[in-house]
């Protein structure tokens, strides 16, 4: 989405990234406003599929280093993200970018920014994974089980210790109360099991499986936006496995990450954003110790906020709150 005027003083475009296993379509509630922000400010807004993902070229992934080299495997994995990302940017003629991603898609954009310094304007975090130091509160099995509204209205506000602290006493409250299906979700996730496999595994119930995450993690959608939620989600669930394969390598058992990035954000000069949902299962503690760390390492640009009413994927849960927080943080010096 480009401006037709384009401004000599405009900001860097935005980059849209998405998260594990999802794809560009979506942030289709967020393109609308998006377009709009171009327009105003003569800029440009893009949304990239990860190499491996979404409705990108699956090619083979691979990691060489040893079970045991965690720093090697850790690398490998995230270069394969991170240097194509760089290599999208050099083919595009983009200077600097502002990059907006979403869960791993934000955790990949600190560390492209960690690795290109010179190329990133800001980055702001929506629900980042991969941020917290271990042990912390994140559920990745609460992605197939929690429930969204798509309708849902409220506001973003700055994060203060007592909302962070509401947030991961329901999260600790939810970990304790773990069925067993949910133990077994997460066992999965913890030894490599991608989830898309075990939905290419089953192709008759595949279609099934997928119509009941979607219609209970979007609600609030319209039927032809659910039905359509569907159809794009199974198209890219049934694609040949590829980069979905780095999840055991970038996170742990408990799914924190092998290097946290509250551990290497403060090597950053740049404004960063970190937004979770008042129901999350990303374990917002992560952010606000990498807002701090940034302040002591001289960065007083950190910031941290919760959207009210809004899960893992707040982009959906609460499209207007977020869009015009998007705009609020792409606007802000």
């Amino acid at each position: 989405m480009t401006s037709t005027s384009q401004s000599s003083n405009a900001p860097p475009p935005a980059v849209l990234l998405h998260g594990y296993g999802a794809g560009l379509g979506f942030f289709y509630r967020n393109f609308p406003v998006l377009a709009q922000w171009a327009g105003h400010r003569g800029s440009s807004v893009y949304a990239l599929d990860w190499l491996g993902m979404g409705r990108s070229a699956r090619v083979p992934f691979a990691v060489k280093a040893k079970r045991n080299d965690i720093a090697g495997r850790v690398a490998e994995a995230e270069s394969f993200f991170v240097d194509s990302l760089e290599e999208w940017r050099q083919k595009m003629g983009l200077d600097k970018m502002t990059l907006v991603g979403h869960s791993l898609g934000a955790y990949f954009s600190t560390v492209y920014a960690l690795k290109y310094p010179t190329r990133v304007n800001k980055l702001i975090l929506l629900s980042p994974a991969g941020v917290a130091r271990d042990p912390n509160y994140t559920m990745p099995s609460r992605e197939v089980t929690d429930e969204g509204d798509a309708a849902a209205t409220g506001s973003a506000e700055a994060a203060s210790k007592a909302k962070i602290d509401e947030i991961r006493e329901e999260q600790k409250a939810a970990k304790t109360q773990e069925s067993r299906a949910r133990k077994i979700l997460t066992y999965l996730w913890e030894e490599g099991w991608s989830p898309f496999q075990v939905v290419r595994s089953t192709f008759v119930w595949g279609p099934m499986l997928i119509g009941k995450y979607s219609s209970r993690r979007f609600m609030g959608l319209t039927e032809e936006d659910t039905r359509d939620m569907h159809d794009y989600i199974m198209n890219i669930t049934l694609a040949k496995g590829s980069g979905e394969y780095c999840i055991s390598h970038i996170l742990a058992p408990g799914a924190h990450a092998r290097l946290p990035l509250v551990d290497r954000i403060s090597e950053l000069k740049i404004p960063i954003t970190f937004v979770y949902g008042d129901h999350d299962w990303m374990d917002p503690e992560g952010g606000r110790q990498s807002v701090e760390n940034l302040r002591q390492a001289g960065n007083g640009k950190g910031r941290t906020y919760v959207i009210s009413h809004a899960g893992h994927h707040v982009y959906l849960d609460n499209v207007k709150a977020v869009n015009d927080l998007l705009v609020k943080e792409l606007d802000r010096q």
